[in-house]
Parts: C-alpha cells; structure tokens; sequence
C-alpha cells in the first residue's frame, strides 16, 4: 500500500509542501502514537519537510512479532524470486530518482546531484544482491570416506534489526536491507529520526515491489526505541552504522545477548600525498574526500600529511580550490557543498574548530569562521583547512564535518606512520606512483579500505567495506562478504544408504 502524500516538485527544488510521515508496521501503513516528529530542512530551519509521530515500543513488539511470523514463509520462498522483487524495487527507485533525490537533499542537506545520485546507488545495490539468486550458495567439498560427500550451505539467521545513521538514508539501508531481504531474512528497521523521509521512500520502494507483509517492518522512532530494538527478545541478529561511542554501547548489548553483530563505526580517515604524487590529481581527491557530502561521511577525508618538499605548493594549491566551494543552498543550481546536517551539528564542530585555532602553532589556512551572510541562519560551515605543527585533538578526534587538518612529514615512512597513528581504521589514500612506496602502504596502514591516487570516500557494491581497529566490529559489508552475516552456514554429511538388505 503506498503512502499518499503530496509529490509535487518545483522547478526550484522541492515544494513547501510537507510531507506527512507513517510507519511500516506488519504490512501497514500506520500513524504513530508518540511524541511528535518534525523533519527539518538543514538549510532552512525554520522550513518542515515532513511531520509525524515516533513509533512507541508496542509499535515494536508487533513489528517483531510479525517478522518471525514471515520469516519461515520469507525464508522458504525460492531465491529468485525474492530476488526479483529487490529488482523491482530498483526499478521503482530508478524511476523516482530525481524527485525522491531533491527530497534527500531537502532533508539531509546534499547537494541535488549527490541527492539524485545516492538513490540510483541504492537501486544499484538492490541489482547487486537481486543478481545473488545466481550465483552459487554452496560449497561442496571431498570426503576422506567413501561413498559421501560433504556440502556446505547457508541459510538465513532469522530476524535482523537494522539502525542507520543519517548520513546516507538512502544508500546505507539499502546496503543492509537488500543482503538481508535476499538471503532470506525478515528485517525490522529504526532509520535515523532526522532522516525519517527517505526512509519512508525506501519501505515504499519494497512494498510495492511485492513484499509479502511483516517481511519488512519500519519504525521512525529515537536512540531509545533503538536501543530496545537491539536487544528485543525476538531479534536473531543486529547491523549497525552510526557513531563508534554508540557502537560500543550496542556490541556490549549483543555480547551479553550472545546475538550476532555487524558494526560499522567511525573513521578519522587520512590522505597521504608523497612528493612524487600528481599534485593537481591529489588536490581534486582530496578536496572531494574532505568537503563532498560536507564532510558527512564515516569514509571522509578528514587528515593529510603531505610531504615537506612539496608542502607549500600543494596546500597553496588545495587552499585556493577549498576557498572557491560553492556553499549554499543544496537544491540551487550549482552548489558544491550544502550544509551539516542540524544547527546543532554546526554549532559543536564549530566550536572544535575554535578550540584548535585558538592552540599555539596552528594555522587556519581557509575557512575556520562561521559566515556572517544569509547562511548563518542555516547549518552551514566554510570548508576548512587547518594545518598543525603536533599533536592535537583535532587529529584524532571524528568531527563529521568539512574540516581538514593537515600535518606535514619529512618522507614517505615518517607519512605512512602518521596516517596509520589513531584508533580508526576504515579507510586511507595515498597518492604517489612510486611502487615501494605503495607496497609500504599497503603493508603498513592498518585499514579496511586503502586507495591509491583516488580519495577516501566511495564504496563499491560488489566489493567488501568496512574497517580495522575502533573503525568496524564483525563481518564486513556488501559484496558477497554480507553473505557472511546475513547467513548461517550448515555443514551436511551426504551419503547414500547403500541400499535395503535382503
């Protein structure tokens, strides 16, 4: 059943009208009963988006209670055929990219383009996993007996509770949901309270693609609903993207649950550039690593260390790229970079900015003052580039912002080791076409994700992401790694009965 709201579009970007809210409970559409929701516009605050009210925790037990009740039946259904309904939702989603686009970038603060283009990635992921049904599901391996063989299969772990973050509401639940769906599980979803639009955009995706009921549930509900939704009795497994301090606090959860959890937290994700790099090729990357998304990527660049024989040239250069961004409004034609995510948001990375400006030895090489325009109504921050002289918070501490800190090495292996010093592990660049300084990287950076001469951010969907160290906790994701959470394996021992006696 599809959720009636007003669609409509101006030629401007979205229109002002508001979008109602509802959750996805059993099958249904339904009002919540809780406190009220109000879905702003970062940009704008003072401009609603979408209204509703939270789910409440009999919201949940129901969803709960119908996902086990579907998942024998979701479980059973033969592997193409869940497979084509992923594939219609892609169509769905495909068809509707331009409009639900400029609603993500009306919610959340993308620009149009990045808008548009995250909800055509979550119908590419939906593809990616739709393709599962065939391709193989099994291993088969020899026996040391006679007469047996030995297979290895996977089947589904049950019920999975899915928690997103805002960052991607569209792309990073379909990275969680469209593994889970195909491989056979029934999925309830808490999606991030200030994104709550996009995700009402994807539950609808599903269900008409033909989702039986109860196979997907979603609840738009706060950090406390989350929480009990991890540790519902009648959760199989739990995946996670959010912050590392939450992420602790859930693996703890599902520790003493012994429940299955998939993690992925922060990053504090640095770019290298060698003096030997393409310095103009360097620069690009690293400009969109760190100020793409304004910085709202657990994958962002958010530290380079350059090397001291080209330092001044290439910061000069980066400066003056990062200093003609185009920040403003994310649906305007031509914005480069809309704001953070909240007031909120702005206010804190703000002041982390201030903390570090204000310690003797740093320079604030562009950037680092909130604007004085029309923006300063609105969660927008300059791009900022921060160079260090040491140690300093702001060099370990995740902001989730575009602030760049920058700290300068005297070679290669001075580089490596402090990109790779830090509790974060999910991904690092490092741009050089000398060969040993390449495998010195490889072999030295402790992440999950390493690029050479491209930027830190960007995820594939046929390929395995997640990170090392405080960065990421259990199976990695996408690709066929998500088979590794989202299945359990069974190991048969197959031999013939040899026939009755006589």
């Amino acid at each position: 059943m599809r959720q009636s709201t007003d669609n409509s579009l101006t030629a401007g970007g979205v229109s002002p009208s508001v979008r109602s809210l509802r959750h996805l409970v059993a099958g249904q559409w339904r009002e919540g009963d809780g406190d009220e929701l109000v879905d702003v516009n970062p940009a704008r605050p003072r401009e609603t988006v979408a209204v509703g009210r939270l789910a409440q925790d009999h919201d949940l037990d129901r969803a709960v209670a119908a996902a086990r009740d579907a998942f024998p039946r979701w479980a059973a259904t033969p592997h193409h055929v869940r497979g084509a309904i992923l594939d219609r939702a892609a169509g769905i989603l495909d068809a509707h990219a331009g409009q639900w686009g400029e609603e993500l970038s009306w919610e959340e603060g993308k620009t149009r383009p990045e808008g548009i283009g995250e909800v055509r990635r979550a119908a590419e992921i939906l593809r990616y996993y739709a393709g599962e049904a065939s391709r193989p599901v099994g291993e088969v391996f020899a026996s040391p007996r006679p007469g047996e063989q030995i297979q290895v299969i996977h089947r589904p772990v049950g019920v999975v509770a899915v928690v997103t973050p805002f960052n991607f509401p569209v792309a990073i639940p379909a990275w969680k949901i469209a593994p889970a769906l195909g491989y056979g599980n029934t999925v309830v979803w808490k999606p991030a309270s200030v994104v709550p639009l996009l995700a009402v955009r994807l539950a609808e995706a599903l269900v008409e693609a033909g989702l039986p009921e109860g196979v997907l549930s979603l609840l738009i509900g706060d950090g406390i609903l989350g929480g009990r939704l991890v540790e519902h009795p009648g959760v199989d497994a739990v995946t996670f993207t959010g912050s590392t301090s939450a992420g602790r606090g859930l693996i703890a959860a599902c520790g003493r649950l012994a429940r299955p959890v998939q993690a992925e937290m922060g990053g504090k994700n640095a770019a290298v550039v060698l003096a030997d790099a393409d310095l103009g090729l360097a620069a690009g990357e690293v400009l969109a690593g760190a100020f793409r998304s304004s910085g709202q990527k657990c994958t962002a660049t958010s530290r380079l260390v350059v090397a001291e024989p080209v330092a001044d040239e290439f910061l000069a250069l980066l400066t003056k790229r990062a200093t003609a961004l185009r920040v403003g409004d994310p649906l305007a034609e031509g914005t480069e970079m809309g704001p953070v995510i909240s007031l909120q948001a702005r206010d804190g990375i703000q002041q982390a900015v201030d903390a570090a400006a204000a310690r003797p030895g740093t320079d604030v090489l562009t950037g680092g003052r909130p604007y004085d325009d029309d923006r300063m109504t609105g969660a927008f921050l300059p791009p900022t580039v921060i160079e260090l002289t040491g140690e300093d918070p702001l060099w370990r501490e995740e902001l989730f912002g575009p602030v760049l800190a920058v700290r300068r090495a005297a070679d290669a292996s001075e580089a490596l080791a402090l990109a790779d010093d830090g509790d974060f592990g999910l991904s690092a660049a490092v741009f050089t076409d000398d060969l040993r300084a390449v495998t010195a990287a490889v072999e030295r950076l402790d992440v999950g994700i390493l690029h050479i001469n491209s930027e830190t951010a960007g995820a594939d969907p046929h390929v395995p992401f997640g990170g090392a160290k405080q960065s990421g906790y259990g199976p990695k994701e996408q690709g066929r790694a998500a088979r590794d959470f989202f299945t359990r394996t069974k190991t048969v021992y197959l031999r013939g009965s040899g026939g009755r006696e006589r």
